[in-house]
Protein backbone atom coordinates (compact mmCIF):
# COMPACT_ATOMS: atom_id res chain seq x y z
CA UNK A 1 0.00 0.00 0.00
CA UNK A 2 1.40 3.39 -1.03
CA UNK A 3 1.64 5.97 1.75
CA UNK A 4 2.06 9.58 0.76
CA UNK A 5 4.76 11.67 2.39
CA UNK A 6 2.07 13.88 3.97
CA UNK A 7 0.32 10.89 5.53
CA UNK A 8 3.67 9.48 6.65
CA UNK A 9 4.52 12.71 8.42
CA UNK A 10 1.06 12.77 10.08
CA UNK A 11 1.47 9.20 11.33
CA UNK A 12 4.94 9.99 12.63
CA UNK A 13 3.66 13.08 14.44
CA UNK A 14 0.84 11.04 16.02
CA UNK A 15 3.27 8.36 17.17
CA UNK A 16 5.54 10.98 18.75
CA UNK A 17 2.54 12.60 20.49
CA UNK A 18 1.30 9.29 21.86
CA UNK A 19 4.78 8.37 23.03
CA UNK A 20 5.04 11.74 24.77
CA UNK A 21 1.70 11.32 26.48
CA UNK A 22 2.62 7.81 27.57
CA UNK A 23 5.95 9.03 28.92
CA UNK A 24 4.26 11.89 30.79
CA UNK A 25 1.72 9.45 32.24
CA UNK A 26 4.42 7.10 33.49
CA UNK A 27 6.40 10.02 34.90
CA UNK A 28 3.34 11.35 36.74
CA UNK A 29 2.71 7.93 38.22
CA UNK A 30 6.33 7.50 39.30
CA UNK A 31 6.71 10.94 40.91
CA UNK A 32 3.27 11.23 42.57
CA UNK A 33 2.87 12.62 45.19
CA UNK A 34 5.17 15.64 45.35
CA UNK A 35 3.14 17.56 47.94
CA UNK A 36 0.70 16.73 50.77
CA UNK A 37 -2.43 14.71 49.90
CA UNK A 38 -5.71 15.58 51.61
CA UNK A 39 -8.34 12.97 52.58
CA UNK A 40 -11.73 14.58 53.27
CA UNK A 41 -13.83 12.74 55.87
CA UNK A 42 -17.52 13.54 56.32
CA UNK A 43 -17.59 12.63 60.01
CA UNK A 44 -16.13 14.00 63.22
CA UNK A 45 -12.77 13.11 64.72
CA UNK A 46 -12.86 9.94 66.80
CA UNK A 47 -15.64 8.27 64.81
CA UNK A 48 -15.22 4.99 62.91
CA UNK A 49 -14.62 6.67 59.52
CA UNK A 50 -12.07 9.00 61.09
CA UNK A 51 -10.19 6.03 62.59
CA UNK A 52 -10.05 4.38 59.16
CA UNK A 53 -8.89 7.56 57.43
CA UNK A 54 -6.14 8.32 59.95
CA UNK A 55 -4.71 4.82 59.82
CA UNK A 56 -4.78 4.95 56.02
CA UNK A 57 -3.12 8.37 56.04
CA UNK A 58 -0.34 7.10 58.29
CA UNK A 59 0.36 4.06 56.12
CA UNK A 60 0.24 6.02 52.86
CA UNK A 61 2.67 8.58 54.26
CA UNK A 62 5.06 5.79 55.26
CA UNK A 63 4.80 4.23 51.80
CA UNK A 64 5.44 7.61 50.17
CA UNK A 65 8.65 8.23 52.04
CA UNK A 66 7.14 10.51 54.66
CA UNK A 67 5.11 12.68 52.28
CA UNK A 68 2.32 14.33 54.26
CA UNK A 69 -1.23 12.97 54.15
CA UNK A 70 -3.78 15.21 55.88
CA UNK A 71 -7.14 14.07 57.24
CA UNK A 72 -9.64 16.91 56.85
CA UNK A 73 -12.84 16.36 58.85
CA UNK A 74 -15.93 18.00 57.31
CA UNK A 75 -18.83 16.57 59.35
CA UNK A 76 -22.46 17.35 58.68
CA UNK A 77 -25.47 16.40 56.55
CA UNK A 78 -24.64 12.67 56.70
CA UNK A 79 -21.42 13.21 54.75
CA UNK A 80 -22.96 15.30 51.96
CA UNK A 81 -20.90 18.39 52.86
CA UNK A 82 -17.66 16.44 52.50
CA UNK A 83 -18.76 14.74 49.29
CA UNK A 84 -19.78 18.05 47.73
CA UNK A 85 -16.41 19.62 48.48
CA UNK A 86 -14.51 16.62 47.12
CA UNK A 87 -16.58 16.61 43.94
CA UNK A 88 -15.52 20.21 43.22
CA UNK A 89 -11.82 19.66 43.99
CA UNK A 90 -9.11 19.82 41.35
CA UNK A 91 -8.82 16.34 39.78
CA UNK A 92 -5.10 15.87 40.30
CA UNK A 93 -5.01 13.14 42.96
CA UNK A 94 -4.17 15.49 45.80
CA UNK A 95 -7.72 15.63 47.18
CA UNK A 96 -9.45 12.35 48.01
CA UNK A 97 -12.71 11.46 49.75
CA UNK A 98 -13.24 8.72 52.30
CA UNK A 99 -16.60 7.77 50.85
CA UNK A 100 -19.14 5.48 52.47
CA UNK A 101 -22.18 3.56 51.29
CA UNK A 102 -24.59 6.27 52.39
CA UNK A 103 -22.95 9.01 50.30
CA UNK A 104 -22.68 7.06 47.06
CA UNK A 105 -25.22 4.22 47.03
CA UNK A 106 -28.05 5.19 49.39
CA UNK A 107 -28.23 8.99 49.11
CA UNK A 108 -29.49 8.89 45.49
CA UNK A 109 -32.64 7.17 46.77
CA UNK A 110 -33.08 9.03 50.04
CA UNK A 111 -32.58 12.64 48.90
CA UNK A 112 -34.82 14.49 46.49
CA UNK A 113 -31.83 16.46 45.23
CA UNK A 114 -28.13 15.81 45.77
CA UNK A 115 -25.44 18.51 45.42
CA UNK A 116 -23.25 16.01 43.53
CA UNK A 117 -23.61 13.05 41.18
CA UNK A 118 -22.18 9.87 42.77
CA UNK A 119 -21.35 8.38 39.36
CA UNK A 120 -20.32 11.36 37.25
CA UNK A 121 -18.41 13.34 39.90
CA UNK A 122 -16.16 10.61 41.34
CA UNK A 123 -13.64 8.03 40.19
CA UNK A 124 -13.44 4.90 42.41
CA UNK A 125 -9.99 4.08 43.80
CA UNK A 126 -10.51 1.26 46.32
CA UNK A 127 -13.09 0.00 48.77
CA UNK A 128 -10.96 -0.41 51.88
CA UNK A 129 -13.18 -1.85 54.63
CA UNK A 130 -16.61 -3.27 55.27
CA UNK A 131 -18.48 -2.47 58.48
CA UNK A 132 -20.92 -5.13 59.61
CA UNK A 133 -23.66 -4.70 62.18
CA UNK A 134 -24.85 -6.70 65.16
CA UNK A 135 -28.52 -7.13 66.04
CA UNK A 136 -28.54 -6.23 69.74
CA UNK A 137 -31.09 -6.69 72.50
CA UNK A 138 -31.08 -5.96 76.21
CA UNK A 139 -31.24 -9.46 77.77
CA UNK A 140 -32.83 -8.01 80.91
CA UNK A 141 -35.73 -6.58 78.89
CA UNK A 142 -35.89 -9.00 75.95
CA UNK A 143 -34.82 -12.47 77.17
CA UNK A 144 -34.16 -14.18 73.83
CA UNK A 145 -30.99 -15.91 72.66
CA UNK A 146 -31.33 -16.08 68.87
CA UNK A 147 -33.06 -14.43 65.95
CA UNK A 148 -35.86 -17.00 65.66
CA UNK A 149 -36.85 -16.44 69.29
CA UNK A 150 -36.72 -12.70 68.76
CA UNK A 151 -38.97 -12.89 65.70
CA UNK A 152 -41.46 -15.08 67.56
CA UNK A 153 -41.59 -12.53 70.34
CA UNK A 154 -42.17 -9.71 67.85
CA UNK A 155 -44.98 -11.64 66.20
CA UNK A 156 -46.64 -12.24 69.56
CA UNK A 157 -46.49 -8.56 70.48
CA UNK A 158 -47.48 -7.67 66.90
CA UNK A 159 -44.96 -4.91 66.50
CA UNK A 160 -41.32 -3.93 66.41
CA UNK A 161 -39.70 -0.87 67.96
CA UNK A 162 -36.15 -0.49 66.66
CA UNK A 163 -33.69 2.18 67.68
CA UNK A 164 -31.68 3.75 64.85
CA UNK A 165 -28.67 6.07 64.76
CA UNK A 166 -30.52 8.48 62.48
CA UNK A 167 -33.20 8.64 59.81
CA UNK A 168 -31.99 7.42 56.43
CA UNK A 169 -29.15 5.33 57.87
CA UNK A 170 -28.51 1.62 57.47
CA UNK A 171 -29.85 1.08 60.98
CA UNK A 172 -33.11 2.68 59.86
CA UNK A 173 -33.48 0.59 56.72
CA UNK A 174 -32.23 -2.52 58.50
CA UNK A 175 -35.21 -2.19 60.85
CA UNK A 176 -37.52 -2.42 57.84
CA UNK A 177 -35.68 -5.46 56.56
CA UNK A 178 -36.20 -7.12 59.93
CA UNK A 179 -39.86 -6.12 59.91
CA UNK A 180 -40.31 -7.76 56.52
CA UNK A 181 -38.77 -11.01 57.78
CA UNK A 182 -40.87 -11.00 60.96
CA UNK A 183 -43.98 -9.85 59.07
CA UNK A 184 -44.63 -7.13 61.61
CA UNK A 185 -44.78 -3.38 61.17
CA UNK A 186 -41.51 -1.74 62.25
CA UNK A 187 -41.50 1.52 64.16
CA UNK A 188 -38.13 3.22 63.78
CA UNK A 189 -37.14 5.30 66.82
CA UNK A 190 -34.46 7.72 65.64
CA UNK A 191 -31.63 8.87 67.88
CA UNK A 192 -28.85 11.32 67.05
CA UNK A 193 -26.01 8.85 67.56
CA UNK A 194 -25.43 5.14 68.04
CA UNK A 195 -24.53 5.82 71.68
CA UNK A 196 -27.95 7.43 72.18
CA UNK A 197 -29.62 4.49 70.47
CA UNK A 198 -27.85 2.08 72.82
CA UNK A 199 -29.11 4.21 75.71
CA UNK A 200 -32.66 3.65 74.52
CA UNK A 201 -31.97 -0.08 74.44
CA UNK A 202 -30.61 -0.04 78.00
CA UNK A 203 -33.73 1.81 79.17
CA UNK A 204 -36.05 -0.69 77.54
CA UNK A 205 -37.58 1.95 75.25
CA UNK A 206 -37.01 -0.21 72.16
CA UNK A 207 -36.84 -3.90 71.30
CA UNK A 208 -33.48 -3.86 69.53
CA UNK A 209 -30.96 -2.02 67.41
CA UNK A 210 -28.54 -2.68 64.56
CA UNK A 211 -25.22 -1.26 65.75
CA UNK A 212 -21.77 -1.50 64.20
CA UNK A 213 -19.70 -4.45 65.33
CA UNK A 214 -16.99 -2.09 66.54
CA UNK A 215 -19.34 -0.37 68.99
CA UNK A 216 -21.24 -3.54 69.82
CA UNK A 217 -18.35 -5.82 70.74
CA UNK A 218 -17.37 -4.16 74.06
CA UNK A 219 -21.01 -4.10 75.24
CA UNK A 220 -21.53 -7.74 74.29
CA UNK A 221 -18.27 -8.97 75.82
CA UNK A 222 -19.13 -7.12 79.05
CA UNK A 223 -22.50 -8.90 79.17
CA UNK A 224 -24.46 -5.66 79.05
CA UNK A 225 -26.13 -6.42 75.72
CA UNK A 226 -26.70 -9.60 73.71
CA UNK A 227 -25.85 -9.97 70.03
CA UNK A 228 -28.38 -12.21 68.30
CA UNK A 229 -26.46 -12.21 65.05
CA UNK A 230 -24.28 -10.16 62.73
CA UNK A 231 -25.17 -8.88 59.28
CA UNK A 232 -21.96 -9.56 57.33
CA UNK A 233 -21.13 -12.32 54.84
CA UNK A 234 -18.98 -14.06 57.47
CA UNK A 235 -18.61 -13.96 61.24
CA UNK A 236 -17.05 -10.78 62.58
CA UNK A 237 -13.49 -11.08 63.90
CA UNK A 238 -14.48 -9.00 66.94
CA UNK A 239 -17.45 -11.31 67.72
CA UNK A 240 -16.34 -14.74 66.47
CA UNK A 241 -18.85 -16.68 68.59
CA UNK A 242 -21.86 -14.80 67.22
CA UNK A 243 -23.35 -16.46 64.11
CA UNK A 244 -24.34 -14.36 61.14
CA UNK A 245 -28.01 -13.79 60.43
CA UNK A 246 -27.51 -15.61 57.13
CA UNK A 247 -26.17 -18.63 59.04
CA UNK A 248 -29.36 -18.64 61.08
CA UNK A 249 -31.51 -18.84 57.96
CA UNK A 250 -32.14 -15.16 57.21
CA UNK A 251 -30.15 -14.30 54.05
CA UNK A 252 -32.19 -11.14 53.41
CA UNK A 253 -30.71 -9.68 56.59
CA UNK A 254 -27.19 -9.72 55.19
CA UNK A 255 -26.07 -6.13 54.73
CA UNK A 256 -23.03 -4.04 55.54
CA UNK A 257 -21.70 -0.53 55.36
CA UNK A 258 -18.40 0.16 53.65
CA UNK A 259 -15.77 2.87 53.36
CA UNK A 260 -13.62 3.48 50.33
CA UNK A 261 -11.44 6.05 48.64
CA UNK A 262 -12.69 7.97 45.61
CA UNK A 263 -11.09 10.84 43.71
CA UNK A 264 -12.70 13.66 41.73
CA UNK A 265 -13.74 12.61 38.24
CA UNK A 266 -11.21 13.32 35.47
CA UNK A 267 -8.26 12.51 37.74
CA UNK A 268 -5.54 11.17 35.38
CA UNK A 269 -5.71 7.37 34.96
CA UNK A 270 -2.04 6.95 35.87
CA UNK A 271 -2.58 8.73 39.19
CA UNK A 272 -5.72 6.68 39.89
CA UNK A 273 -3.78 3.48 39.23
CA UNK A 274 -0.98 4.56 41.57
CA UNK A 275 -3.48 5.52 44.28
CA UNK A 276 -5.39 2.26 43.97
CA UNK A 277 -2.21 0.19 44.31
CA UNK A 278 -0.88 2.19 47.24
CA UNK A 279 -4.20 2.33 49.14
CA UNK A 280 -4.68 -1.42 48.83
CA UNK A 281 -1.12 -2.05 49.96
CA UNK A 282 -1.60 0.26 52.95
CA UNK A 283 -4.77 -1.29 54.36
CA UNK A 284 -3.84 -4.93 53.74
CA UNK A 285 -0.45 -4.69 55.44
CA UNK A 286 -0.48 -7.01 58.49
CA UNK A 287 -0.24 -4.24 61.10
CA UNK A 288 -2.96 -2.13 59.47
CA UNK A 289 -5.23 -5.13 58.97
CA UNK A 290 -4.89 -6.12 62.63
CA UNK A 291 -5.73 -2.61 63.85
CA UNK A 292 -8.74 -2.28 61.55
CA UNK A 293 -10.11 -5.68 62.55
CA UNK A 294 -9.59 -4.82 66.21
CA UNK A 295 -11.70 -1.70 65.61
CA UNK A 296 -14.48 -3.89 64.19
CA UNK A 297 -13.88 -3.50 60.45
CA UNK A 298 -13.56 -6.14 57.75
CA UNK A 299 -10.62 -5.32 55.48
CA UNK A 300 -11.38 -5.63 51.76
CA UNK A 301 -8.84 -3.56 49.82
CA UNK A 302 -10.44 -3.96 46.38
CA UNK A 303 -9.22 -2.67 43.05
CA UNK A 304 -10.98 0.27 41.40
CA UNK A 305 -13.09 -1.82 39.00
CA UNK A 306 -14.41 -4.02 41.78
CA UNK A 307 -15.25 -0.98 43.89
CA UNK A 308 -17.19 0.55 40.99
CA UNK A 309 -19.25 -2.63 40.67
CA UNK A 310 -19.98 -2.64 44.43
CA UNK A 311 -21.18 0.97 44.33
CA UNK A 312 -23.47 0.24 41.38
CA UNK A 313 -24.89 -2.99 42.85
CA UNK A 314 -25.58 -1.41 46.24
CA UNK A 315 -27.28 1.56 44.58
CA UNK A 316 -29.78 -0.82 42.97
CA UNK A 317 -30.22 -3.00 46.06
CA UNK A 318 -30.82 -0.17 48.52
CA UNK A 319 -33.12 1.69 46.13
CA UNK A 320 -35.66 -1.12 46.49
CA UNK A 321 -35.48 -1.03 50.29
CA UNK A 322 -35.69 2.76 50.50
CA UNK A 323 -38.66 2.93 48.13
CA UNK A 324 -40.48 0.30 50.19
CA UNK A 325 -40.14 2.49 53.32
CA UNK A 326 -41.41 5.62 51.56
CA UNK A 327 -38.61 7.62 53.20
CA UNK A 328 -37.41 10.79 51.46
CA UNK A 329 -35.17 13.59 52.75
CA UNK A 330 -34.94 17.15 51.47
Amino acid sequence: MHITSTLRRALLASAILLAGLSSASVQAQDTFPTRPVRIIVGFAAGTGPDIVARLLAQKLSEGWGGQGVIVDNKPGAAGLIAASEAARATPDGYTLLLSEIGMLSIAPSTYRKLPYDPVKDFAPVSQIVGADFALLVNPQKVPVTNVSEFISRLQQQKGLFMATFGAGTLGHFGAFKLGDVAQVKPEAVHYKTTADALGGLYNGDVDGVFASVGLSAPQVKAGKLRALGTTGPARAAALPDVPTLKEQGYPSLEFSAWFGIVAPAQTPPAILARLSTDVRKAVTAPEARAKLEEAGFRVTGTDAATFAKIIAADTVAWRKTVEATGFKAD
